[in-house]
């Protein structure tokens, strides 16, 4: 009987102890279901990138491509049928295309299939010449390089335009000597200025970036041209452009170097860019552009004609007005 008893009272006992340590809960373990586990940290969601696909004003800033240089004459601006923001309706620039449509031109027609010459959609029919100029500037000057770019980015901010284009670079890299282009890191600097710069007055103006050209394959282009290469001896990018008929070794890795520079130049224009949430990059669309003698300016053969300069909005006006940016 004793011994019924005191087996009795284990039993007892050990039901007792299970029930504390239900009730107190496990020690140095997760929390039953239903207890209080305090506040749930969440991950923060991706930032949404923000793009407007009809801007109603631009202001345009670079270099002597975005001035129409050589476009019309021997070493002049010719602003007029610049890519950007030109007035010359046989160029139709992307100003005319964006701008000359919202101001009430009849819209242009349906984009064409894939494999359109430059691709992209078709540009509007020609809206009136005035349409855009009251809302679009450029501020882009000849001979410009990357550390110009945050000055005239402040001059295009005080406009306070819905779309800011950027194309500039191919001066860092056209030097007298591969040795004197602008080093990467300084060009990436410089471009990251240039964005805070605008930033600072104008921070939902949204940025549309272009590639730097494929300078080699400009000098494969042009180099065909006894005209062309004998402007080029007045010093027109001689990194790239030097010798032109010089396929040595030492020419050929001249020209390697310059190449690699610009690949180099448009991933810091990509990597910076895709840090602002109003920025769009071209995806290396100019700089994959096979450019042919009719693109090519007949003064220098270097330089965008119009019809260079037409294909530049067209490439623009494609990127521009997609729904998604370009791979």
């Amino acid at each position: 009987m004793r011994e019924f008893r005191r087996s009795r009272r284990r039993a007892v006992a050990g039901a007792v102890a299970a029930a504390l340590a239900i009730t107190a809960g496990p020690v140095g373990c997760d929390a039953p279901p239903g207890a209080d586990r305090g506040p749930v940290k969440r991950p923060k969601p991706s930032p949404t990138r923000v793009w407007d696909r009809a801007p109603g004003s631009l202001a345009a800033v670079g270099d002597s491509i975005t001035r129409g240089f050589d476009a019309c004459s021997l070493f002049a601006d010719c602003p007029e049928v610049s890519w950007a923001t030109g007035t010359d309706t046989a160029v139709r620039s992307l100003a005319l295309r964006l701008l000359g449509t919202a101001a009430g031109a009849p819209p242009g027609p349906e984009p064409p299939p894939a494999g359109r010459p430059g691709g992209g959609a078709a540009p509007p029919q020609n809206p009136p010449p005035a349409a855009a100029p009251r809302r679009a500037w450029n501020h882009a000057r000849s001979g410009a390089r990357m550390a110009d770019l945050p000055a005239q980015m402040t001059a295009a901010a005080d406009r306070g335009p819905e779309l800011v284009t950027v194309m500039v670079g191919a001066n860092d890299a056209c030097r007298d000597t591969p040795a004197q282009m602008t080093p990467v890191a300084e060009f990436t600097e410089s471009f990251t200025a240039a964005m805070r710069s605008l930033r600072r007055t104008a921070p939902k103006t949204h940025v549309y970036v272009s590639s730097v050209p494929d300078l080699k394959r400009l000098w494969s282009t042009g180099r065909g041209n006894p005209l062309g290469k004998q402007i080029w001896k007045l010093g027109i990018c001689a990194s790239m452009l030097g010798d032109a008929d010089d396929l040595g070794p030492a020419a050929q890795e001249r020209r390697a170097l310059v190449h690699d520079r610009v690949v180099a130049y448009n991933r810091a224009l990509r990597d910076v860019c895709a840090k602002d949430l109003r920025c769009r990059y071209d995806g290396d669309a100019v700089f994959d552009y096979r450019f042919t003698g009719e693109q090519l300016s007949p003064w220098d053969w270097f330089h965008p004609s119009r019809n260079g300069q037409s294909r530049l909005a067209e490439i623009a006006y494609r990127n521009i007005t997609a729904a998604r940016p370009p791979e």
